[in-house]
């Protein structure tokens, strides 16, 4: 396939073998060239391995169809995390954002249709369409979301308040235990600041489904199955499933800009994200090189880290190894054998790294004309700007999807989500043609009726995904000139995401936090010393949010410098 990728990088191990490094960092995805930039910027001398010919993991650029640059993976930003944009200085590094107003559209097969955003006065009229109730709530329901996640900040932006292995000395253990102290007083007096009224909701919210927490707010089915798509989103979890509910905070979390809640494009494509963070790296001192593959960690019989063996051969020396794979490949296939505490590898071994998340992009030489607006016309409205809702017009839509992937079969009637970043960014396909991602759910990663090997099989359910776009906007398969096609096997093989997971593992709430990869290695180390992960796989989780390189960088920082 014709392909271009976005990539300043140094392709060649020459350069890096030949001295001894005070940091290595597997894989060049935004959280290892983020913990990169840190370390760098701390004076230490960091080399970069990239496996792919491009920078970026899954936030990354990528030109498959002459023309159309497309986010192969991550789509949208909103979660990276403004403590790192101001210190990276980010936006001196060629980071732009494209805000979305509105920000969502649900066409509906009766006519109708749903648009929300930023704007009050819109989402008050909008849902009164449907429910006059309805539009009342809303600004409270977003209002609650938001005190709930100033509640939630800063935990993403210090390390959780992990024990302290043994081994560790007296002083040691005495400065994490006043850390401890001051995390816990800091997030209790935030706590009790909510009242006891919002802490109970606050639990309600984590530990209910997405249904419950919906239906107790409003009664239009589309807007609960608007909101509903956010719990569920990139999970096998259906809107019923409980603990989904806390999801939802992603409606309002993140921000643009300082706009809270804001979701937007990035001008370029997602791989702009990781190319300001490379070139803030880079002007520290980072030596950032693709093509190269990390077969093995090298461990001396003390257990600690050497460095690492590439796949041609080639020995990188250094003490301190940050891997932003996922915990299982880090440890399941990176690792020598017998080198891991074998509780340890048995809680890594059976996490749960389900995904049933198919990304199809898609070159289009015209926008799609949804039936419900009732135009006709080329140019982009206010239903192109925004996520695009095909086929969640109701939660038992989305439930009746998700139950297909259960049975073992890519759902009947997928749940969709549809970007149309072109129409924001002019940058990223030629004049009058567009862009479109198609973020799509639920796909098993074994499906029982065939294989995603099979290409008429995966053209067999392509298609079936066009044919429900084409129910509310008539004449959009005619208009793809091309597209590209990721299913879970897809996401694993080429970006190297176990089980096609794009979070690194499940994000369930017993896999957050101090139970995030695994109960008892929540700081970002690992049971062999000099061994750090910095990956989505680690606390605070999945998304572009940066914020586990940042904490894991510290924690480095925090080990390497003892006064």
């Amino acid at each position: 396939m014709w392909r271009r990728s976005f990539s300043t990088a140094t392709n060649a191990s020459t350069a890096i073998k030949e001295k001894k490094w005070d940091v290595l960092v597997i894989g060049a995805g935004h959280n290892g060239l983020t913990a990169a930039a840190y370390l760098a910027g701390s004076g230490l001398s960091v080399a970069v391995l990239e496996r792919r010919h491009v920078i970026g993991g899954a936030a990354v650029t990528e030109e498959l169809i002459p023309g159309f640059k497309f986010s192969r993976c991550s789509y949208l930003q909103s979660l990276l995390r403004p403590s790192l944009i101001k210190e990276l200085e980010l936006g001196r590094h060629g980071l732009k954002l494209l805000k979305r107003n509105p920000s969502s559209f649900t066409p509906c097969l009766d006519g109708n249709y749903l648009l929300l955003g930023p704007d009050r006065e819109l989402n008050h009229s909008e849902i009164s369409k449907f429910s006059v109730n309805d539009a009342n709530a809303y600004h409270r329901y977003e209002k609650q979301l938001e005190n709930f996640c100033k509640l939630m900040d800063p935990l993403l932006d210090s390390p959780p308040p992990e024990t302290t292995q043994n081994g560790a000395s007296f002083n040691d253990r005495l400065k994490d235990k006043f850390r401890k102290s001051v995390f816990w007083a800091s997030f209790m007096r935030q706590a009790l600041s909510l009242g006891q009224k919002d802490l109970v909701d606050f639990m309600d919210l984590l530990l209910s489904p997405a249904s419950k927490v919906l239906n107790k707010w409003f009664e239009s089915d589309v807007l609960k199955a608007t909101l509903a798509t956010d719990a569920v989103i990139g999970s096998t979890a259906s809107a019923h499933t409980p603990g989904s509910g806390y999801v939802l905070l992603h409606h309002v979390m993140g921000e643009t800009d300082g706009d809270r809640g804001i979701w937007s494009y990035v001008e370029g494509g997602m791989g702009s994200v990781s190319s300001a963070i490379a070139n803030a790296a880079r002007e520290s001192g980072a030596h950032i090189v693709t093509s190269a593959e990390v077969s093995q960690l090298m461990i001396k019989d003390s257990g600690t880290v050497n460095g690492v063996l590439l796949a041609d051969g080639t020995e990188v020396i250094s003490p301190i190894v940050l891997s932003n794979a996922t915990p299982y490949k880090t440890f399941m296939e990176l690792v020598p054998n017998n080198t891991l505490p074998n509780d340890f590898t048995r809680a890594l071994k059976y996490s749960d790294y389900s995904s049933a998340t198919t990304k199809i992009n898609l070159a289009v030489d015209k926008l799609p004309q949804f039936q419900c607006c009732k135009l006709n016309h080329p140019d982009a409205g206010p239903q192109h700007v925004g996520t695009i809702h095909i086929g969640s017009e109701s939660m038992e839509e989305i439930d009746s999807a998700c139950q297909d992937a259960v049975n073992g079969v890519p759902s009947r009637r997928p749940v969709i989500e549809m970007t149309i970043p072109s129409v924001l960014d002019k940058t990223i396909s030629p004049p009058g043609k567009h862009v479109i991602n198609l973020f799509i759910q639920y796909t098993p990663y074994k499906p029982s009726d065939g294989s995603w090997g099979d290409t008429a099989y995966r053209e067999s359910f392509a298609q079936k995904c066009f044919s429900l776009i084409e129910e509310y906007a008539p004449g959009f398969s005619s208009s793809i000139i091309g597209y590209d096609m990721l299913t879970p096997p897809d996401l694993e093989r080429e970006f190297g995401l176990t089980g096609g997971n794009i979070f690194h593992g499940a994000m369930g709430l017993d896999s957050l936090f101090l139970m995030r990869p695994v109960k008892g290695w929540s700081s970002y180390r690992t049971p062999l010393q000099g061994l750090y992960l910095c990956g989505s796989g680690t606390h605070p989780g999945g998304g572009v949010m940066g914020a586990p390189g940042r904490n894991a960088a510290h924690v480095v920082l925090q080990d390497v410098v003892k006064p």
